[in-house]
């Protein structure tokens, strides 16, 4: 193909025909000039036989075409272009993969060029090598033939410049000249590049671990060899026999974003060997055996048959929940009800103009009392009234009961935004008990009513964990809701959560400040809170450390600042499952009855659990500012692996038995000091659930 478009050009230039002898071969020649010569280039014969104008607009579209960037960048080995190109554009809109007039792919050029940093980036991003080379030989082939032709342009060329008078001719055949001249350095390059590569060596930190009963996983690392060609794909063959014979199967890997891979469908409690090797333009390098050598799928449950923890318990509280209502569906509570619309008929943007309505019942200050205040913020803009408050409803003007019991309550009734209505009508039948406990908890509902009402939104988000209370008697429940959605609404009134702390300022009291206005003082923490506490743990095993202390009313646990719906934690590693041998390992260790070892033995083999046990405890132990000396007094909780969705799991680490929890008033050794917060039990259950 090569040689039959280089004769074309060369009868072009004889015959002057009424136009390049294909847009590929004017387009090509013109993106594979460099800078210096790019500005004032025209391919071949163009000035002769188009309009300056028509010449003009023709340059510009080749110019912007994002496919001719992106080669005239690998040519010129600019990483930068490089980059911008492949974020800007799509692999489709970039063409990544059709290869060129030259029968050449991108990534066939930065390849060759031994240019590795381009050649990954193109991978990364779904490049192929050309199927031209089908082999050694047609690769080889195909590069003498452009180095050879390229050679012979640059001849002719020269003769032609030589020989003729200086004319504007002249001139431009010494422009492309000297593009034929920089094109034939490339390729030779290219030549030189591929005759001196070798076979790459085998990858390296070949690990296998065990994913699940069913599959085992691969990590690898490129290979350490600098003097190869670029790896663009990996194999990674499994067989039953260390021999490799015969091979169960095999599977190639051209994505390299991540190396590694997870082989499916295997048979619980069998052995599996597994090697990886590496591929360049020159081949298949050496395959690499992994360490172990070979991995037997398992899960930790296997070990005596334990079903999951949680296994139909959503099902079941469902179905629960379902005969609860089928048996108040037809309560007398219920008639007066039947009629009352439903709000989630209004519109929002209908009903949030409530919050601009004189006829509202936000309300602007608070008396002695408990009420409800929700906080919908959009980046750093927060939901006000027409009168530029918080919305605040009230719940009880005259509330003496216990708040922590009741506190918790709500934060239960948060998880059932939707059926605040049905719980009301189930609430009222009690009412005639006239228990203080039910009547605060039905004033509640009704209050979260109104404010569903007015905002005319169901969800209220989330409870902060902890109400606010002043000196005045004042008790505040706050809920934190994030809006990311674009939607807006008519009259709706967006603040700078900034300018409103500035305006509250100038009326409140420093002195006795009100609820309302800790509220205010504190917005950004518990934003912040709000936003960490929705953060998911990335999949792998985890170390956890629990720490708990008690007071009258409620257990509080600790957590860390930054994540708060979880135990302070540190990663063990990115593999979730705990096979059958590592958890008897663990078993047997705590049969012992012997401290968890912060420090290496002499004499311990090399579990690979066990090291890695290692450096988390005393990663943890740095976290939570506990001095190392003292995890010789700490225990793995050995009952159970606790699986999240599959894919985050924990091993916890405790404190010796009577520190594990510490009592009011007892000195506690176990607690760090900063960076941390204790979250009443409830609350971190329904985080955890979240």
């Amino acid at each position: 193909k090569m040689t039959q478009q280089m004769r074309d050009l060369q009868l072009a230039q004889a015959r002057k025909p009424p136009g390049p002898s294909s847009p590929n071969a004017a387009k090509r020649l013109y993106r594979n000039l460099s800078g210096k010569f790019r500005v004032n280039y025209t391919s071949f014969d163009e000035g002769s036989l188009v309009g300056r104008g028509e010449k003009e607009k023709l340059r510009k579209s080749y110019l912007f075409q994002s496919s001719a960037a992106l080669f005239e960048a690998v040519e010129l080995q600019d990483l930068d272009r490089v980059q911008e190109l492949l974020k800007q554009y799509s692999p489709e809109e970039l063409d990544l993969n059709t290869p060129s007039s030259e029968g050449l792919l991108p990534l066939d050029i930065a390849i060759m060029t031994n240019n590795a940093p381009i050649a990954k980036a193109l991978l990364q991003a779904g490049a192929k090598e050309s199927p031209h080379f089908v082999s050694l030989e047609s690769r080889s082939l195909h590069l003498s033939t452009l180095v050879r032709e390229a050679e012979q342009r640059v001849n002719d060329l020269t003769a032609q410049v030589v020989n003729e008078a200086p004319s504007a001719d002249c001139s431009d055949k010494e422009k492309q000249l000297k593009a034929w001249e920089w094109r034939y350095r490339l390729y030779k390059r290219m030549k030189a590049g591929f005759e001196h590569a070798r076979v790459p060596d085998a990858p390296t930190n070949v690990h296998l671990s065990v994913a699940s009963s069913s599959s085992v996983q691969v990590t690898f690392c490129e290979p350490l060899s600098a003097n190869s060609a670029v790896v663009t794909k990996y194999k990674v063959e499994w067989s039953c026999s260390p021999t490799f014979s015969p091979l169960l199967g095999e599977a190639i890997i051209d994505k390299l974003k991540n190396l590694h891979f997870t082989i499916q469908g295997l048979v619980s409690g069998t052995a599996y060997y597994v090697q990886v090797s590496a591929y360049n333009m020159k081949g298949w390098g050496p395959p690499q055996a992994s360490v172990p050598p070979f991995a037997i799928p398992s899960n930790w449950r296997e070990y005596d048959g334990r079903a999951p923890r949680r296994r139909g318990q959503a099902e079941a509280l469902d179905h629960l929940l379902s005969q609860v209502k089928t048996f108040h569906q037809h309560c007398v509570c219920h008639e007066p009800c039947k009629n009352q619309p439903q709000s989630r008929k209004h519109s929002v943007s209908k009903s949030l103009k409530h919050l601009f309505h004189p006829g509202s019942k936000f309300l602007k200050t608070l008396k002695r009392g408990l009420y409800l205040a929700a906080i919908f913020y959009k980046d750093d803009n927060i939901l006000v009234t027409h009168e530029d408050q918080i919305p605040v409803v009230e719940i009880d003007d005259t509330y003496s009961c216990l708040l922590m019991q009741d506190f918790l309550w709500f934060t239960k009734v948060s998880c059932m935004w939707e059926e605040i209505l049905w719980l009301r009508q189930c609430v009222t039948v009690s009412q005639s008990s006239c228990s203080c406990i039910l009547q605060t908890r039905f004033k509640m509902l009704l209050a979260i009513s109104q404010m569903q009402g007015l905002l005319g939104i169901h969800d209220l988000g989330q409870v902060f964990f902890e109400p606010i209370k002043d000196k005045q008697g004042n008790i505040l429940i706050v809920t934190l809701k994030e809006v990311k959605t674009n939607q807006t609404f008519e009259s709706v009134r967006w603040v700078p959560i900034c300018k409103l702390q500035t305006s509250r300022k100038s009326v409140s009291s420093p002195e006795e400040p009100t609820a309302l206005d800790m509220l205010l003082i504190s917005v950004q923490e518990k934003l912040a809170y709000h936003q960490r506490s929705s953060h998911a743990l990335s999949p792998g095993l985890y170390l956890g450390y629990l720490k708990l202390c008690s007071a009258v009313d409620q257990i509080r646990v600790l957590v860390p600042e930054r994540l708060p719906n979880i135990l302070c934690h540190v990663k063990i590693r990115s593999n979730p499952n705990i096979s059958r041998e590592e958890w008897e390992w663990l078993q047997k260790m705590a049969s012992v009855e012997e401290p968890v070892p912060a420090e290496p033995e002499a004499d311990t083999p090399q579990n690979p659990l066990f090291q890695e046990l290692q450096v988390a405890i005393k990663e943890l132990m740095t976290l939570v500012n506990i001095p190392l000396q003292e995890a010789k007094d700490f225990r793995l909780y050995s009952q159970e692996v606790l699986d999240f969705g599959g894919q985050v799991s924990f091993l916890l680490l405790l404190p010796p038995s009577d520190d594990v929890c510490t009592a009011p008033g007892q000195n506690n050794p176990y607690t760090p000091c900063s960076g941390f917060l204790t979250l009443p039990l409830q609350i971190f259950e329904l985080g955890e659930e979240g």
